[in-house]
């Protein structure tokens, strides 16, 4: 999922949430505020704390985070839940350590528990054709049928659209054998939501609740975001400018309130119940009073089963989670990003302790540095070690291998830009000034360019060839293009003139979707100026962020020269 939405608690729910429990508001240096709604129940990793508390400070004042909440455990349960920052910047209220979070595609993993409970109860077969439970699903596979178990694995080779288009007529095509490519897709696991409702016989929000919230005493959990619990979530918020990349420390507006009730990411929790769910994964599918799944489907649940490079050169993909290493140690993970709330999860297996954060705001970026350290100083305290130093959080104005990017690059009618260093900073020289390039969230080599005249496109170098080490020789911004000294290659290219006709901006009021901008440049087409599109021979261009990407998008409606209307692998955007 991508993120969230909500709006402003009521007194009377604030002294509510609070009763029950030991809630402790602790003022630091500069108004940062603690609230623990679960202080420490062992002592083994009370060291752990006051280092803790420290990097998440500095961590929420680096990365423009309004409130964060976090809970640790261990297979005896969970150790602590607190609460760090503000729920309501415009009135300064302090974050609630019991209010709800959209956790995202966090829930991807229980929706993976839920089909390894009917596999063990003999009604699914997760390499069976999924056609074969839902014959409505308008997929058609490159090979062999795709199954459920494809879908889980993020490995049909299907791109990310709507589950039911607008278009009664279209249908997804793979674009590759099942299993051979990873590619995330939310749209699988809203079909997978659907095959669980439809195995079970029960709206999913009952499974859910049933069969994993009960269990785990989840009581504060919700299956499904709906506009029903809007009282019980945080306040949250989102980028003032949605139709522009924003920079870390972009303005922020509060959000409205969503509905969202996909497989891919409709449960809204607590950090306290989350801390229940991190100790039956520690405890491999155990409870206090039997089993989640069985001790053969959580090895089914936790195996490498395709390379997921999006999650780290070492990650793999299970059934809706995450598998790699840390520190030599099993660990297990996922991220849940939705309109405006971002949220990590992870378990090391082998230490036996896990961790869930998640703040109120989307801005691009996951709080895994605050859930992995937490990993490691509670490893630390486990083993009697000395505690890890906090890791190094990148200042938004800092640049690795600056250098490499600076010196003048020029345009074919001659204009030029300047990028000059300062110690590990990038500047552009605009105007006689110096404009700072601050490195983008999600994309390699590309700068928010801190300036009015820059704001609607990343500024994105380029190195010559498939050389990873050698210089920096081309600068991109929207339609503009520039070479610096060291470049050899073509100055001059040719398109197809029709591709005039699709270049402009294309909005689509849906959240989830937003503004995208396809521009010319080099003689091909990029949308938002960062990911370059493969014309095919059906008319589709195809993302080539990824090699493989089966996302496409293709135009529509062309009126007076102008396509009037996009189509992103099956959602509709209109020219502004």
């Amino acid at each position: 999922m991508h993120t969230t939405i909500t709006g402003k608690y009521l007194v009377d729910r604030r002294q509510l949430l609070n009763l029950g429990f030991t809630t402790a508001a602790i003022a630091t240096a500069g108004g940062f505020s603690i609230r623990e709604a679960l202080g420490a129940t062992d002592d083994t990793y009370a060291r752990a704390f006051r280092l803790l508390d420290r990097y998440v400070h500095q961590y929420m004042r680096e990365m423009n985070a309004p409130g964060l909440t976090l809970a640790i455990a261990d297979g005896t349960g969970v150790q602590r839940v607190c609460a760090y920052g503000l729920d309501d910047l415009s009135r300064g209220h302090t974050l609630n350590p019991n209010a709800m979070f959209h956790i995202g595609s966090i829930t991807k993993s229980f929706v993976g528990l839920c089909l390894l409970q009917l596999q063990e109860e003999g009604k699914v077969d997760l390499h069976r054709p999924i056609t074969d439970y839902l014959p409505w699903l308008r997929f058609d596979p490159a090979t062999r049928p795709i199954t459920a178990h494809d879908l889980l694995t993020h490995s049909a080779a299907l791109p990310d659209g709507p589950l039911f288009p607008a278009d009664p007529s279209l249908r997804y095509r793979a674009s590759a054998a099942p299993g051979t490519i990873f590619h995330y897709s939310n749209m699988g696991f809203e079909a997978l939501g659907l095959l669980v409702a439809s195995i079970d016989r029960r709206p999913l929000a009952q499974v859910i609740r049933e069969r994993m919230l009960e269990p785990l005493d989840m009581t504060a959990t919700e299956p499904v975001i709906t506009l029903d619990i809007s009282d019980r979530l945080a306040t949250s918020y989102l980028f003032a400018l949605t139709d522009r990349p924003s920079p870390r420390h972009g303005r922020l507006v509060e959000a409205p309130f969503i509905v969202h009730t996909s497989g891919a990411g409709c449960i809204a929790s607590t950090a306290r119940d989350m801390g229940k769910y991190l100790t039956v994964l520690i405890n491999r599918g155990r409870m206090a009073n039997g089993r989640l799944v069985s001790e053969g489907n959580f090895i089914q649940f936790t195996t490498p089963h395709i390379r997921s490079p999006e999650f780290g050169p070492e990650s793999a993909y299970g059934y809706g989670i995450v598998v790699d290493r840390l520190g030599g140690h099993s660990r297990i993970r996922h991220t849940g990003g939705m309109v405006s709330f971002a949220s990590a999860l992870q378990v090391d297996l082998d230490a036996g302790v896990g961790a869930f954060a998640s703040i109120n705001a989307m801005q691009g970026y996951r709080p895994q540095p605050v859930a992995e350290y937490a990993l490691r100083l509670m490893r630390a305290c486990r083993e009697g070690a000395a505690l890890p130093d906090p890791p190094e959080l990148g200042s938004p104005r800092s640049a690795t291998g600056s250098s490499g990017f600076s010196g003048r690059y020029t345009a074919i009618d001659g204009r030029s830009i300047e990028i000059v260093t300062a110690g590990n900073e990038l500047y552009l020289l605009h105007r006689a000034t110096r404009v700072l390039l601050e490195p983008a969230v999600a994309v390699d080599n590309a700068f928010y360019v801190l300036h009015p005249d820059f704001a609607k496109y990343l500024l994105l170098f380029s190195r010559a060839g498939t050389d990873e080490k050698g210089p920096f020789v081309e600068a991109g911004w929207g339609e503009e293009w520039y070479v610096s000294s060291h470049y050899t290659g073509p100055r001059e290219f040719t398109y197809p003139p029709e591709w005039r006709q699709y270049v402009g901006h294309y909005r689509n009021e849906d959240p989830w979707i937003g503004s995208n901008r396809v521009v010319a440049r080099r003689g091909r087409l990029w949308l938002n100026g960062v990911v370059p599109l493969e014309a095919a021979d059906d008319g589709r261009f195809y993302l080539r962020d990824e090699p493989a990407s089966p996302d496409w998008i293709d135009f529509r409606d062309v009126t007076d020269g102008v396509a009037m209307r996009m189509r992103l692998a099956g959602s509709d955007l209109t020219r502004v």
